[in-house]
């Protein structure tokens, strides 16, 4: 039986649909009417999978509408697309044609498809990027804070500064009662904690942004979150070894917790060091010492079984 696939593209006013391989193409509105509309079509086509490219947050209720339906989805990035449209050597850019890219993209690629998370799960994910936004205005009106000669200015800083650690430290409390408030999360962080070198702040970060941590295999989900390392090599010619790509925020929480790991934690503290007296850079080790990590973290979570000291 031939599989149906579907790519969305998704713009302030309208949804542009494509199915392949039957080539049939339909634009609807993105609003309630629209969507209910676009929901009964999918469900007469019985797809194997629906791709809708993110579009800077106007795909949360598409993504939404479809994954309440019970259909197969899954949100992809526009960097994978315009990639796919480039090596296909399709120049043009027009909403349809986006459409067919990301269908295409689906049947070629075939991405797994992943669940939409729950109004708490994105109700944690908003906080956590709040906090993480914080965190940076903080870090900068700080630096500011020690270039500034002017009395005035200093005194303006320290107030937005002390405005900014107190709205963190709500942020923070909120983020922690939400995770305490879920058996599920609860029992998830209490896992990730029991790990020297990870904090509640990696822990929460992971859980928004790592919903799948337990479900992968131990490469997939070093790819997903971007600590998996490419090969380049061309004939006689090898490059060096690179990450790219993969979930940023994830990334940087995985990283920083390593960073204390590799001081803190015997087992990664001994695989770092291995690394460095090996004559492996510090930086390529601390990125090995992430994907350890990682992989500890996923193997505990699949398990669930607490970290055992040795």
């Amino acid at each position: 039986m031939e599989q149906t696939f579907v790519g969305i593209d998704v713009s302030k006013d309208r949804l542009d649909v494509h199915v392949r391989p039957s080539g049939e193409a339909f634009t609807v509105s993105r609003d309630g009417t629209g969507l209910e509309q676009l929901v009964d079509r999918l469900r007469t086509l019985t797809p194997m999978l629906i791709a809708v490219e993110a579009t800077g947050g106007f795909e949360t209720i598409v993504a939404a509408a479809i994954g309440g339906a019970q259909l197969p989805l899954v949100v992809v990035n526009p960097a994978q697309i315009r990639h796919f449209a480039q090596a296909v050597g399709q120049r043009a850019k027009t909403d349809p044609i986006d459409a067919e890219m990301i269908a295409r993209f689906a049947e070629a690629v075939k991405p797994a498809p992943r669940p939409v998370p729950d109004e708490a799960a994105r109700l944690l994910g908003e906080l956590v990027a709040r906090r993480r936004q914080i965190i940076e205005m903080l870090v900068a009106e700080r630096q500011r804070d020690k270039r500034a000669g002017n009395i005035r200015v200093r005194k303006s800083l320290a107030r937005h500064i002390k405005v900014l650690e107190r709205e963190l430290q709500e942020l923070t409390d909120e983020i922690g009662g939400l995770i305490r408030g879920s058996p599920a999360w609860r029992e998830t962080e209490d896992l990730l904690v029991s790990v020297p070198g990870v904090a509640e702040k990696t822990s929460s970060s992971l859980l928004a942004e790592v919903p799948e941590l337990g479900r992968l295999t131990r490469r997939r989900i070093a790819s997903l979150v971007g600590v998996a390392p490419y090969t380049r090599q061309s004939g006689r010619w090898k490059g060096k070894s690179m990450i790219a790509g993969g979930r940023a925020a994830a990334r940087s929480a995985v990283f920083m917790a390593a960073l204390t790991a590799s001081q803190h934690n015997p087992l990664l503290k001994a695989f770092y060091r291995r690394l460095l007296a090996a004559g492996k850079p510090k930086m390529v080790a601390l990125i090995a010492v992430a994907r350890k990590l990682l992989t500890i973290l996923n193997a505990m979570i699949r398990d669930k079984k607490p970290w055992q000291h040795a």
